[in-house]
């Protein structure tokens, strides 16, 4: 392994070396450890979240298997924010900004390290693309190796996930529940350690990052709580180092069609509507040309094949007993919908991970066959018009008509829209418009899995439509539409909307219409003023200065230069 120590090549022979070499002597090292690569493993484990709960073993593996391998091992920490914790408090604006300073965290380390590679472990939302953009960003070889998702739990014979609670928080409120069902739900639900159960954000994040070849085959389905991912992460560090002796590196695997892969991944499996955010973020740190368009393109040919939460039956557990990404990946491969030629973090293409795949076994009901998917194109479509020139995004499976024109109920803020919504105020016809959330005005761009929650649990999911230019979790489904583009705080048409507006939203024609006269419209805005940044220092107020549009990602560094 001697010579792949980035380091020890970049440093002046004699005296300027010594004190460079005195800090190491300090940890332990001796002088052959000096020609070893030098790995970083960004460990997400903490006891903030169950996501997050159960990595400390998989980072003692990777130390494990690395030291095995002839290399050393540099453990560092990267934070994580608890969305479902977080979700519907003022606490849910840092979840975005996690993504940046997680990014940061594996930049700043590994360049300032001068690592050789890195091994970056993570379980809840923001861990998964906050560490692809730093490992992008850094450009060393570097492999993800996911945290791994949450067993159900079980009350009165029915499977349970986190979504259960905030449904249950609308039927509880509707009158529809007892209090005895309702508390039980509450404990029961989250039965131990990994992510959110559905396909929801970082289950989505993680089967595409296998799809993308930065995370090994078969490893981004697997359960926190059993064995076998401990000896996939064992895997994944020697992984890395073969990545370190043949100088593979990120940019070498994430390419245009590499991340077409992997949405065509998202698309197959009817994952979170926040992996277009994500993927748009990622491209940037990858230095690829991809747009919001891109996923229009890609969700009109590929089919939702798995019948998976939240609008499905199954949890990401049962996908992965019934074969997981591998054989859904095989099946779009066959069908002439992946690029088989992109390098994988293994060493080996596509193609050649697949070549053994079988397809879906008959006595699952997971995996649909190609011939009888669960819909014929793609679930998270792009909608335009005059209320989102760059766009928006909306899941449009699971609905019955994903068309409604009615009066728009404007909210300046989440808690006032639950509000109403949990006090009866909100009707069958009715068009919820929360604005001012988005990258820039929330700050942050907070989820809005309560008040959608609420709504799924009122029977009101497919009957009242819901836009914001803030997010939604990976939890929801129903009438909604977010990242409206621009935001409220930018000026954009949602800022204008007043109550009572007739609003169209139109999954067939792609469509996100005010329908307001034109004239009316360039009044309002003429008329119109940004409040003041609720932060304008700290993090938040960082964030509120320098995000993007979420058309582009909400990325923190996306300049006039670029």
């Amino acid at each position: 392994m001697a010579g792949y120590n980035r380091r020890s090549k970049n440093i002046t022979e004699g005296v300027a070396r010594a004190p460079n070499r005195s800090m190491y002597y300090g940890m332990g090292y001796t002088e052959a450890d000096f020609g070893k690569p030098m790995i970083g493993v960004a460990n997400a484990h903490s006891t903030i979240t169950p996501c997050n709960s159960g990595l400390q073993k998989l980072a003692d593996a990777a130390v494990e298997a690395l030291k095995e391998c002839g290399a050393n091992p540099q453990t560092f920490g990267t934070p994580t924010i608890s969305d479902g914790m977080a979700m519907g408090t003022e606490g849910m604006k840092y979840s975005l900004v996690s993504r940046e300073v997680i990014a940061d965290c594996i930049e700043t380390c590994v360049g300032g390290q001068w690592m050789d590679g890195v091994v970056a472990i993570g379980g809840c939302d923001k861990n998964m693309p906050g560490a692809m953009m730093g490992m992008l960003r850094a450009n060393v070889p570097g492999i993800f190796v996911y945290g791994g998702t949450i067993l159900p739990g079980r009350y009165k014979g029915q499977d349970l996930n986190i979504v259960s609670v905030f449904e249950a928080v609308g039927q509880y409120s509707a009158g529809k529940m007892s209090d005895e069902d309702f508390r039980e739900i509450e404990r029961h639900a989250i039965p131990g350690s990994g992510s959110c159960g559905g396909m929801y954000t970082a289950n989505t994040m993680s089967s595409a990052f296998e799809a993308l070849g930065m995370s090994l085959s078969a490893s981004s389905t697997l359960a926190n709580v059993e064995e076998p991912i401990v000896e996939y992460t064992r895997q994944a560090a020697r992984a890395l180092v073969e990545a370190v002796k043949a100088d593979l590196k990120p940019r070498d695997i994430v390419t245009r069609e590499s991340i077409e892969n992997a949405v065509a991944v998202i698309m197959a499996i009817g994952g979170s509507t926040n992996a277009v955010l994500h993927f748009l973020a990622i491209a940037h740190a990858a230095g690829v040309d991809w747009t919001i368009d891109d996923f229009e393109r890609v969700r009109q040919r590929v089919p939702v094949l798995c019948d998976l939460k939240p609008s499905g039956r199954f949890l990401a557990v049962d996908l992965h007993r019934a074969g997981g990404i591998p054989v859904v990946m095989k099946m779009l491969l066959d069908a002439g919908l992946l690029h088989g030629q992109c390098m994988t973090i293994n060493g080996r293409t596509v193609a050649e991970n697949l070549k053994d795949v079988a397809p879906p076994r008959a006595d699952q009901e997971v995996i649909r066959r190609f011939d009888r998917p669960m819909y014929a194109q793609g679930h998270l479509a792009i909608l335009k018009g005059n209320l989102a020139p760059e766009g928006s995004v909306a899941k449009i499976t699971g609905l019955k008509n994903p068309v409604i024109s009615g009066p728009a109920r404007v909210f300046d803020d989440e808690q006032s829209a639950l509000a109403a919504i949990l006090h009866g105020r909100i009707a069958a016809g009715d068009v919820m418009v929360l604005r001012y959330l988005g990258p820039r005005g929330g700050p942050g761009m907070p989820e809005m899995l309560a008040p959608t929650g609420a709504l799924i649990g009122q029977g009101l999911g497919e009957s009242v439509g819901l836009i914001t230019d803030g997010r939604f979790s990976g939890g929801t489904w129903g009438m909604v539409v977010g990242h409206v583009a621009p935001e409220a705080y930018a000026g954009g048409t949602i800022a204008l909307v007043q109550e009572g507006d007739r609003i169209t939203i139109d999954a067939h024609r792609r469509l996100l219409q005010l329908d307001v006269d034109e004239a009316e419209i360039a009044r309002r805005r003429a008329a119109w003023t940004a409040p003041p940044p609720r932060y304008s220092r700290g993090v938040l107020g960082k964030f509120w200065r320098n995000a993007a549009s979420a058309s582009h990602g909400a990325v923190l560094d996306r300049y006039a230069a670029d």
